[in-house]
């Protein structure tokens, strides 16, 4: 039997990967404690939940438009235009069963196999991964520690060439945590009105953040003329098994991701769509409880870090990733992980899993108790005093 070439282009996911290994090992009476995906340990609001359950008992458990049923994609298109400060349209908007649809079906409307596509770089996989398996070039941009893990306008320029479609943004930022600054978006939108880009813009972080105000390109006057932005329900509100996407781009280009839809998976489930409309229009309280409390284990794996011999720590401003420097400990970022799962159970991603300037670098998800956060710090302290 044979396979077609591009299907083996397309990437796995690291922090998948190393799941599927620490479950093995706690199936096997092993102690793990789980640092490595990016996944809120909160239980999905209650005032979401009961919206969803009723509407199943409601009935809204049929097809749905592949674009979003109407009253989702209008609150989505409220929600996005408010906290932007920009004016959209509901048929700007396509509702999806997750983001990574959402980022897959945008880059099969615009990239074209030769064309190149600029990728932050250590950066989010799929972005990468997708990217190859058009038959277009990833492009990495390196995101640098010293600029906070912001690439530097002038990197981004030195990349663009004829063959150049897309720039791809992140921020908040996975791996590193870092943002971006209305200075940086200013700079980025100027090329990419010079050199006529399409940027897509992931913004599935937009309200994790802690020590600054949240940005987006989408704000500057214009933008949303070449931009999509991704938006979801996953990690705001830790509904990571709803399956919930949104994202906001031109009206042609929401016709293409409408017909993509049609083709792939036809609709986004109907009660999903109904508790995203709650989750979005309902209290937020939980929300900012959440957030809080991310802020709390973000200074508590911050200072932790930094007070082992061999690592050192920015405090990352969104997001609930850290992504600390170990080059001081002797080993490599694959070594580093796999001897912090293996010897000392404490499951991290190699900074290699987000691409080669990650090496050098690990994550840590603090999406886990303080309890557990304090006691992988241990762990990780007693392991390399030993190695």
């Amino acid at each position: 039997m044979q396979y077609t070439e591009r299907v083996s282009r397309l990437e796995s996911e690291g922090a998948f990967i190393v799941l599927a290994r620490a479950k093995q090992m706690e199936c096997e009476g092993r102690s793990v404690i789980h640092l490595q995906i990016g996944e809120p340990d909160f239980d999905t609001p209650k005032n979401i939940c009961d919206v969803g359950i009723k509407a199943i008992r409601d009935g809204y458990t049929h097809y749905a438009p592949s674009g979003g049923i109407p009253e989702a994609r209008d609150v989505a298109a409220e929600y996005i235009s408010k906290a932007r400060n920009i004016k959209l349209s509901p048929e700007q908007v396509i509702i999806m069963p997750g983001c990574k649809p959402l980022i897959f079906g945008a880059m099969v409307a615009l990239i074209n196999e030769g064309d190149e596509v600029i990728v932050p770089n250590p950066g989010y996989p799929t972005y990468r991964s997708v990217t190859k398996f058009l038959g277009a070039k990833p492009v990495p941009v390196k995101l640098r520690e010293e600029n906070d893990f912001r690439f530097l306008v002038d990197d981004l320029n030195a990349l663009v060439t004829p063959k150049t479609r897309m720039i791809i943004l992140n921020s908040p930022e996975n791996p590193s945590g870092g943002m971006l600054t209305w200075e940086d978006f200013e700079a980025i939108y100027e090329t990419a009105v010079k050199h006529d880009l399409w940027v897509l813009s992931d913004e599935i972080y937009s309200r994790i953040i802690y020590d600054v105000e949240f940005k987006s390109i989408a704000s500057i006057p214009g933008a949303m003329e070449r931009t999509i932005i991704i938006d979801g329900l996953s990690k705001t509100f830790a509904m990571t098994g709803w399956r919930l996407g949104y994202a906001a781009m031109p009206k042609k280009l929401a016709e293409y991701m409408f017909t993509l839809a049609v083709n792939n998976f036809s609709s986004t489930a109907t009660f999903t769509q109904h508790a995203m409309i709650e989750a979005l229009t309902g209290p937020q309280d939980e929300i900012d409880r959440m957030v809080a409390e991310f802020r709390r284990r973000r200074d508590v794996i911050v200072a932790g870090l930094n007070e082992i011999d061999g690592i050192s720590c920015l405090k990352p401003e969104g997001a609930f990733y850290v992504f600390p420097n170990i080059t001081k400990t002797g080993m490599n970022s694959n070594e580093f992980a796999d001897t912090m799962l293996e010897q000392a159970g404490v499951a991290c991603l190699s900074g290699t899993a987000f691409g080669e300037y990650g090496e050098g670098y690990v994550r840590f998800s603090y999406a886990n108790s303080v309890k557990n956060i304090k006691e992988a710090l241990s762990r990780i302290r007693r392991t390399l005093a030993k190695a």
